[in-house]
C-alpha cells in the first residue's frame, strides 16, 4: 500500500494529469475521451474528399498526356462546385491550391477559373486585361510588373500575360531578363522568344481561311500528299499553316519533302505560320551526326530551315558551323524570315481549316466579322486561329461575342487557337467561355 499511496500523491499533483495524458498521446495511446461521432465522420470524410481530388488531378494530368487532349486556360465547361473543407474559415485556404505545378498541366478547367477567385487576384488580372484592350501597353505593363512580387508568387498568369505584351511591343530584353526570374522562381525551362508582330507594325497582316496540315507520327514520304494540298491551296490563300508538335520521328526523305515544300511557300509570298517547329527541330537535331558525310544532307539542310523560321540566328551560326565542317562546303548564311510565324505547338493541334484573325481588331471590323460568318456556314467546327492576333479592342470584343451568340445556338462548335493570354482573360472576363472554348498557347 506503501508503494501505491507514492504513485497517488504524485497523481494529485496540478498538471500532472495533463502532462501524462499528453505524454500518452505522444506515445500513441487513446484518448480516454469518447469521440464524437459526427466530428469524426465529418473529418474522415474531408480526408476521403481530398485524396480524391489528388488522384482526379493526377489521372487528368496522365490522361492528357496518353490522348493528348488539350485542357482550356480558361474553363468552359459546367461549374462545379468549389471544395471547401470543413472547418475552412476565416479566410483558410483548402489543402489543394498548395499544390506547387503549373496550373494549365495539372487543373480541371473549373479549378483554373476559381483559382484565381479564392486568391483574390481575378480583378487584378480583369483590370490589366482591360488596359491591353483598350491600347494603354506601358500602364498594363507597369500593373504586371508590379503583380509579379505578390499575385506572380503562386499565379503564373501574370507571368503569361507578361511574356505576351512584350513580344507583342517587340521588347526582347525585357523578355529575357523577366524569363529568367520566371525559370528561377518556378524552377522550370525560361519561354522563348518568339514574338507576335506588332499591333502597330507597318503592315496589316491578312486573315481569312487558312488551309492547314497536321503532321503526326512518322515524317517521311508518305507527307507528299498533304504538302501537295497545301502548294495548291497557297495560289489562292492568305495564309497556311503546319503543325509538327506530334512528329515523334522523322527520315531523310521525309525532311527533304517538308523543306521543298517551306521553300516553295517561303517563295510565294504568302503567311506561312509553323507551330511546333522547335519540337521538330529538337528531333531533327538528335538524328545528325557532325562529321558523318556519307549521310544525306536533308536533315541538317531542314534543320537550318526551321532555325532560320524561328529567327534564332545564334543557333543557325552554331549548326551552319557543324553542317560546314561535316560535307566541306562553305556555310549557308542567316536570312531574317519574313511572312512567317512559328507558333507555339498545341496539345492538340487541329487539322481542320482554320480562320487566321488579323494582328488587330478594333471597333470597325464588320467586313471582318461578316466573314467569319460565311466561313462558319461552310465549316462544322469554327476554328479561328489566333496565332498572329496581338490585341482586340473591347468594344470589338463585345460586337464579335454577340455575333458568336448567334453561331453557338445552332449547335456549332466554336474553338479559339494558339491567343495570347491578355486576349484570353479579356474573352474570360466577357463571357466568351459560355459560347467557344479558349485554347491560350503554353509557355
Amino acid at each position: 500500500m506503501g508503494i501505491f499511496s507514492i504513485f497517488k500523491k504524485k497523481t494529485e499533483q496540478p498538471g500532472f494529469e495533463a502532462a501524462a495524458s499528453d505524454s500518452r498521446l505522444r506515445a500513441g495511446e487513446a484518448s480516454r475521451l469518447a469521440p464524437d461521432p459526427e466530428a469524426e465522420r465529418a473529418r474522415l470524410r474531408e480526408i476521403a474528399r481530398a485524396t480524391a481530388a489528388k488522384i482526379d488531378a493526377i489521372e487528368s494530368a496522365m490522361a492528357d498526356d496518353i490522348f493528348n487532349t488539350p485542357e482550356p486556360a480558361w474553363g468552359s465547361g459546367p461549374r462545379r462546385a468549389a471544395r471547401t473543407p470543413a472547418g475552412a474559415e476565416g479566410g483558410q485556404h483548402p489543402t489543394l491550391p498548395m499544390l506547387e505545378l503549373a496550373t494549365t498541366e495539372l487543373l480541371a478547367d473549373d479549378d483554373l477559373v476559381d483559382a484565381p477567385t479564392h486568391a483574390g487576384t481575378t480583378p487584378v488580372i480583369e483590370e490589366i486585361a482591360i488596359m491591353f484592350a483598350n491600347d494603354q501597353l506601358d500602364v498594363a505593363e507597369q500593373m504586371l510588373l508590379d503583380s509579379l512580387a505578390d499575385v506572380g508568387q503562386l499565379d503564373r498568369t501574370v507571368w503569361w500575360m507578361l511574356f505576351d505584351l512584350y513580344q507583342v511591343s517587340g521588347k526582347q530584353d525585357q523578355f529575357d531578363s523577366v524569363a529568367i526570374d520566371y525559370a528561377s522562381r518556378f524552377e522550370t525551362s525560361p519561354p522563348t522568344w518568339a514574338p507576335t508582330l506588332a499591333a502597330g507594325g507597318e503592315r496589316q497582316l491578312p486573315s481569312g481561311v487558312t488551309p492547314t496540315e497536321a503532321f503526326t507520327g512518322l515524317l517521311d514520304q508518305s507527307i507528299a500528299p498533304q504538302l501537295e494540298r497545301l502548294l495548291q491551296l497557297a495560289a489562292t490563300s492568305p495564309a497556311v499553316r503546319l503543325e509538327f508538335a506530334r512528329v515523334q520521328e522523322v527520315t531523310p526523305e521525309g525532311c527533304a519533302l517538308a523543306l521543298g515544300a517551306l521553300t516553295r511557300l517561303r517563295g510565294c509570298g504568302r503567311e506561312l505560320i509553323v507551330a511546333g517547329a522547335a519540337e521538330l527541330a529538337e528531333l531533327i537535331r538528335a538524328t545528325i551526326q557532325i562529321g558523318k558525310r556519307d549521310a544525306s544532307e536533308a536533315p541538317w539542310l531542314l534543320l537550318l530551315e526551321l532555325l532560320q523560321l524561328m529567327n534564332r540566328e545564334k543557333d543557325f551560326e552554331e549548326t551552319a558551323m557543324d553542317y560546314c565542317v561535316t560535307y566541306e562546303v562553305s556555310p549557308p548564311s542567316f536570312e531574317a524570315p519574313a511572312n512567317v510565324a512559328t507558333a507555339a505547338s498545341a496539345r492538340a493541334p487541329s487539322s481542320s481549316d482554320r480562320f487566321l484573325l488579323p494582328a488587330v481588331i478594333d471597333g470597325a471590323s464588320p467586313a471582318l466579322f461578316d466573314a467569319i460568318d460565311a466561313y462558319a456556314a461552310q465549316a462544322q467546327s469554327v476554328v479561328l486561329d489566333c496565332s498572329r492576333l496581338a490585341r482586340v479592342d473591347y468594344s470589338a470584343a463585345s460586337l464579335l461575342l454577340t455575333r458568336l451568340r448567334a453561331l453557338a445556338g445552332g449547335q456549332r462548335n466554336i474553338e479559339f487557337r494558339d491567343m495570347n493570354h491578355l486576349v484570353a482573360a479579356l474573352f474570360k472576363l466577357l463571357g466568351y467561355t459560355g459560347v467557344a472554348r479558349l485554347f491560350p498557347h503554353k509557355y
